[in-house]
């Protein structure tokens, strides 16, 4: 019996090596077999097929700024984020700081918060975060150590005990793709020496030595500037939105605000790694970066598919036929309540536009990833237009303009039409200015 099963196993394999492809006679068949692959719809995304559109305005320049002009352009498809990013997706990012400045503190003194060795034993310099470790805060040994990331005693309020927001500072790296397609900088194959010279965003050029020197590394603080609703407006009582906006859960569905460019920047790289890591772990590739989107796929997006249309709903008015407003804005001169809302609403609040985007005028602005010039649209190219500056420290203010769209609570209705283009400076955070995440569609 076990003779005949043997039998019968040897010519299954047989027959099966039969069926497929033959390797061994020299055709040109691929590196390997993976399979189909299908990209998975992200979590709160939607994808924006690839089309051509007439980018610029679509009536008349009412403030004269004569930044830009019609043009047809054709923009690869994308994924895009449903909505605004909102307080408590922000705070997700805030939280995993957080934790993470809290677990290298402890692995100084207890080397369960570290992974310093690989599985084969070679050292991990530095070491990974141990994020599988349970981390209490209230433990009466991580006490002492964890002191130092709250306010010290004189700087509380009525004696609270609270995170330091100035230490909640991000380490991460990107990679200037830029400098790298220099073709100045390029690795010279006959000397086996890289050439050029590359800025290294410290104020100063360096010579490039291998591949590192095009890998930037920047850290930066990412708490939300919860006193832009201050500072921004002059004799306006706006104190309890700046103490609780951010941080009180009935705000947590509202878009975040007081982020700047960069902030969002360094948010679009941490959901990458946050993403690709959690991938890593099952044993399945990466997905493209999050990223902001250009001002072309903004615009795009913005359109919901309809051609030459005025405002993302499709009208050339901000009311419907009922009469009520269709986006949350400064619909009157000192009314800003006739459309619902007195600041910010929670995202989703109006109906989406045809690719199913919330938002896309009204409620806060949002910035790109566009550097802001008048004659952007007479240089960029007509695939996938870009205009994109990774300004130094001390590159004037000009060079630090970036694309600011869709208009926003404060806004006339002006700003919320597709084409209006305006700016903001990299630096800045507004209580008017928010962002989404867009990311590269792969495959047809």
């Amino acid at each position: 019996m076990n003779k005949l099963l043997t039998t019968l196993c040897v010519i299954v394999l047989l027959f099966l090596s039969s069926c497929g492809k033959n390797t061994g006679n020299g055709e040109l068949i691929g590196a390997g077999q993976r399979g189909k692959w299908f990209e998975p719809k992200p979590y709160g995304m939607v994808l924006i097929p690839r089309g051509s559109f007439t980018v610029g305005p679509n009536d008349q320049d009412v403030a004269w700024a004569l930044n830009a002009t019609a043009k047809t352009v054709s923009v690869e498809s994308f994924w895009m984020d449903e909505t605004e990013i909102t307080n408590n997706e922000y705070r997700q990012f805030v939280n995993w700081v957080r934790d993470s400045i809290a677990r290298e503190l402890l692995g100084q003194q207890f080397e369960e918060f570290l992974i310093a060795e690989d599985e084969n034993g070679n050292p991990i310099d530095p070491p990974f975060i141990n994020w599988d470790e349970r981390l209490e805060w209230d433990n009466e040994e991580y006490t002492e150590i964890l002191e130092e990331m709250y306010l010290p005693a004189h700087e509380r309020f009525f004696r609270n005990k609270e995170i330091d927001s100035r230490k909640l500072k991000y380490q991460y790296e990107w990679v200037d793709l830029q400098q790298a397609a220099k073709k100045s900088n390029r690795y010279n194959s006959e000397t086996g020496e890289y050439e050029g010279l590359v800025d290294d965003y410290q104020g100063g050029r360096q010579s490039i030595e291998d591949r590192s020197s095009f890998i930037i590394k920047e850290t930066l603080n990412i708490y939300p500037d919860t006193l832009a609703w201050i500072h921004d407006f002059t004799y306006s009582y706006n104190e309890p939105l700046a103490e609780q906006y951010f941080w009180h859960p009935s705000f947590d569905e509202y878009p975040v605000v007081g982020v700047s460019w960069k902030q969002a920047r360094a948010f679009c790289r941490w959901r990458t790694e946050f993403h690709n890591s959690a991938l890593r772990r099952n044993g399945k590739p990466d997905v493209p970066e999050y990223r902001l989107p250009t001002e072309t796929e903004w615009e795009y997006a913005a359109r919901g598919g309809i051609s030459l249309n005025l405002y993302p709903w499709g009208g050339d008015y901000t009311r419907n036929e009922k009469g009520c407003f269709l986006a949350n804005f400064k619909p009157l001169r000192g009314n800003y309540v006739d459309d619902g809302g007195l600041v910010t609403l929670p995202v989703g609040t109006y109906e989406p536009n045809g690719y199913g985007l919330y938002d896309m005028a009204g409620n806060v602005a949002e910035w790109t990833s566009a550097v802001y010039a008048e004659s952007a649209y007479s240089f960029t190219h007509d695939m996938n237009p870009n205009y994109q500056y990774n300004a130094l420290p001390s590159d004037p203010p000009a060079l630090k303009r970036k694309v600011v769209r869709g208009g926003s609570w404060k806004d006339i209705g002006y700003y919320l039409q597709c084409a209006t283009r305006t700016y903001e400076y990299q630096d800045t955070a507004k209580s008017y200015i928010g962002f989404r995440c867009v990311r590269t569609h792969l495959g047809k």
